[in-house]
């Protein structure tokens, strides 16, 4: 790039650069998504505040108790929720972006299980190692034939399928590949995902609907996600913790 050319971009991005605005973001303890003990706060943390420097705003990211967070968002505390998923309850007070990630619930089972899965009667029978105060799916949450364990962690859950105490356990792909890389890797050899996810949601962040900016901050956000897909810093992100995304 030649000085002219550099020399009329810094007209371009200067006045952007003094005039920022600032975004407070908020999620809860959710690894490898976000969780202040990791690199970046996170995978997804990461790229959002990746995309929104790139898209003009400076940020300012907080971790709190989900329901904590949630309100905080309607109350004015915080302007962007990172990871949300869509509904319409939420669209009463928040503005969703599109998608920049895929929550693709999987079954996990032990190699030699011969489980197979494609409909929800096929799980009839099993028991299920379910993460406690979890949302999975509205038909799994409502099936009667369904036999599920709450527990309090995925770790526990792969475990109890390791040891053969449970036939399954129901986690988020990216959640358990990363557990699979780090504190499950001793086990991971003797567990499998079925093939068939159980469902998949888009991961959205949800800016408050009382920000006067809100749709031209989603709309930056899109953009700026879609770029770095296309010049290849989205996949560098997700590497840096083991994973590549599923979209």
């Amino acid at each position: 790039m030649n000085i002219w050319r550099l020399w009329l971009l810094s007209l371009v991005l200067l006045p952007w650069a003094a005039g920022a605005q600032q975004l407070r973001l908020v999620a809860d303890s959710w690894p490898p998504f976000s969780d202040q003990r990791l690199p970046g706060n996170g995978m997804a943390v990461e790229l959002v505040t990746t995309a929104l420097s790139r898209a003009g705003y400076t940020s300012d990211y907080r971790e709190v108790p989900w329901q904590r967070a949630v309100l905080g968002l309607q109350r004015g505390d915080y302007d962007v929720l990172i990871t949300a998923w869509h509904s319409k309850e939420r669209e009463a007070f928040g503005y969703f972006s599109a998608p920049y990630l895929v929550n693709r619930i999987r079954l996990v089972a032990r190699k030699d299980a011969g489980i197979t899965f494609n409909r929800l009667a096929d799980l009839h029978g099993y028991q299920i190692a379910v993460r406690r105060g979890y949302a999975y799916s509205a038909a799994f949450a409502a099936d009667p034939g369904l036999s599920t364990v709450e527990v309090g962690s995925f770790e526990s859950a792969a475990h109890m399928v390791q040891l053969g105490r449970v036939s399954l356990a129901l986690e988020d792909e990216y959640v358990a590949r990363f557990l699979f890389n780090t504190a499950l890797k001793p086990i991971a050899d003797d567990l499998e995902f079925l093939p068939v996810p159980l469902s998949e949601n888009g991961l959205h962040i949800l800016i408050r609907l009382s920000h006067g900016e809100h749709a031209e901050i989603a709309r930056r956000f899109d953009a700026a996600i879609a770029a770095m897909h296309a010049d290849g810093s989205y996949a560098t992100i997700m590497a840096r913790y083991g994973l590549h995304s599923l979209q």
